[in-house]
């Protein structure tokens, strides 16, 4: 249908189509500009596909549809570095509160920011700067525009002159148009020899087997997996204990995972602390990262401060020490009701053990090889330091009771045993010790206690738990997220230098315990000696064949170091069996060394003969 428009020459309303050409005029014979039908016509009559018509492009401008977006959510390379922007304040955070509960020295904060600024650049995708037009906003438009007349602004240095003719601009065009169409010719051919080369390629090794697509898909996943967990709020946590190995502070992921679960740490849900400026342009996504709502996996925070040191070490050199084993050592003695006595056993068993007690294994050095076969690590290298060490005491205890429902009774004076607390006094102590524990931890996630059991003390502590957890600290309405606010509390952190780290621990009552008892009449057909007769369970037993005395104890030894019982009985089972290797081998050597001096002895009398 002819539109009812009026002709831009004499103003006519009538239109008609000419039949031979196709083109539209009106009365006055002017030819509708930008307007043509055409219809191929054919000897059969092939159906309506036949028929096509064609229309030039419109030349009226369509309107634009308004964004729908909320402006005050940040997107793309903003929205990325907004992200870690806030993840920076929240470790901020993090340091000011830990070095105010457990008075750590001055130096935690420096270590703590230089550590997060190389485990920035160590990401894959790093976050980009502050992009330069949005560092603008606070200044005035007419400023900004004489930035970009003088070519300060991004991309303005490229851009021609302003007093350039039009012909000179279409020239200008024209030659960059062409250029541009001959680069892109070139793009094109050097990107079809690419293609073509590697479907070559592919052929070739079709010839050998195709890939698994499943298998790719899972190493995809696994790769996105491992960025995301890199890039969560945890790596916060692993900058803190990367912090504390350096200044070699004997902390366990234990004594973090009970901070935050009191919230005195800000990690569960930690964007209500942030300030109403900076919280405001988080989109949903990034304030579900920022915001996880349980305690992490110790296994998880270890993983990532493992790799955070070996990265440091392995990109600029920087080392990370060991643990401070010592002191570790001794609180987990303490923690299991033992004596010096333990503790003194305990460490030599792991010198023979060779635990690493490094954040990741590759920073310690290498086993020694007797053979070329001999592997040049351990199994179970990389667990946190606190499980091999409790699973070292776990071994010694062993040695000393046997935990299999048998007696264990030394003969001797010089036995160590006899500096132990007897069995049955300290198993009793154990069930006290956890019994009191349990309730220290009435607020945790892990207990399943209800409200109706509390009376009216706890119920107040309770009230009082909740008011912090959900209200955090209490700021004045007036200055809520205020800029001022946010320097004067973080920026910076002041400390007292002379005062010495002390991390909160939870005191255990001090219970006066009997030695073991030495009998001198009991034979060994009555009684096993300590060290004899020792069993190793399997920890993939399904039938439950674990003996009581040991399932305890291998429960009380994962709940202070924040572990699962089964966990910690499979790396027992791997350090035994490490021992019973090494005792062959000291077996073997010795047999060899008494072969060795008999053989010289016979050499000697021979020599002595034949002189004679």
């Amino acid at each position: 249908m002819a539109p009812r428009r009026r002709c831009p020459t004499c103003g006519s309303r009538e239109w008609h189509k000419e039949p031979l050409g196709g083109l539209i005029a009106c009365s006055e014979g002017h030819v509708l500009q930008n307007y043509r039908s055409e219809t191929n016509e054919a000897d059969d009559y092939a159906g309506p596909h036949m028929t096509n018509k064609r229309k030039l492009k419109n030349t009226k401008e369509k309107k634009e549809r308004g964004s729908k977006a909320d402006p005050q959510l940040y997107h793309g390379a903003r929205g990325r570095y907004h992200y870690f922007l806030c993840q920076q304040l929240i470790l901020r955070m993090q340091v000011e509160a830990i070095t105010k509960l457990w008075s750590l020295p001055p130096e935690f904060e420096a270590i703590c920011r230089d550590i997060w600024g190389l485990h920035v650049s160590l990401l894959a995708n790093p976050p980009p700067a502050e992009p330069y037009l949005f560092t603008q906003e606070g200044k005035k438009d007419d400023k900004f525009s004489i930035d970009l007349q003088d070519g300060s602004a991004h991309g303005a240095a490229n851009s021609p002159p302003l007093n350039r003719s039009s012909d000179d601009e279409n020239n200008e065009d024209d030659r960059s148009s062409s250029g541009g169409d001959s680069e892109m010719e070139e793009l094109l051919r050097e990107n079809s020899e690419i293609s073509s080369s590697s479907e070559e390629e592919g052929e070739g090794e079709g010839n050998h087997g195709p890939r698994n697509p499943s298998r790719a898909r899972i190493d995809g996943w696994r790769r996105t997996r491992t960025t995301r967990s890199i890039e969560s709020l945890a790596s916060t946590l692993a900058v803190l204990v990367v912090a504390f190995w350096q200044l070699r502070i004997p902390i366990m992921y234990q004594d973090l995972m009970r901070v935050i679960a009191s919230y005195k740490l800000p990690y569960l849900d930690p964007v209500r602390l942030l300030p109403l400026s900076v919280s405001s342009h988080l989109t949903k996504h990034n304030s579900q990262a920022l915001s996880p709502h349980r305690v992490p996996n110790i296994f998880s925070v270890h993983k990532l401060a493992a790799r955070l040191s070996k990265k440091l070490y392995a990109t600029y050199g920087v080392f990370t020490p060991e643990c401070n084993a010592a002191p570790l050592l001794w609180r987990l003695t303490k923690d299991v009701g033992q004596t010096p006595t333990l503790y003194a056993l305990a460490k030599q068993v792991a010198y023979i053990l060779e635990l690493p007690l490094t954040l990741h294994s590759s920073l310690a050095p290498g086993v020694r090889r007797v053979k070329a076969k001999d592997s040049e690590g351990h199994k179970y290298d990389n667990v946190p330091p606190e499980v091999a060490l409790m699973a070292t005491i776990i071994i010694v205890v062993k040695m000393a009771y046997g935990l299999d429902g048998k007696p264990r009774i030394p003969i001797e004076e010089g036995d160590p045993v006899v500096a132990l607390p007897r069995i049955d006094e300290w198993r009793e102590l154990l069930k006290n010790l956890d019994d009191g524990r349990d309730k220290d931890k009435l607020f945790s996630s892990e207990s399943d206690i209800t409200i109706s059991n509390l009376d009216d003390g706890l119920l107040d502590e309770y009230l009082g738990f909740c008011q912090h957890a959900l209200l955090g600290q209490q700021q004045q309405p007036g200055k809520l997220g205020s800029a001022d606010d946010i320097a004067r509390n973080l920026f910076p952190v002041e400390h007292d230098a002379r005062r010495e780290a002390t991390i909160e621990v939870e005191e255990l009552p001090k219970i006066r315990l009997r030695a073991g008892k030495l009998d001198r009449g009991l034979t060994g057909e009555k009684a096993a000696r300590p060290g004899e007769s020792y069993a190793i369970w399997n920890s993939r037993d399904a039938f439950g064949t674990l003996a009581s005395e040991y399932g305890a104890v291998v429960g009380w030894g994962g709940k202070r170091v924040g572990v699962k019982e089964g966990y910690l009985c499979k790396v027992v089972e791997a350090y035994e069996k490490r021992i019973v290797r090494w005792w062959e081998g000291e077996r073997r050597r010795e047999k060899g060394g008494e072969v060795l001096d008999k053989v010289s002895g016979d050499l000697h009398e021979r020599d002595d003969i034949m002189m004679g």
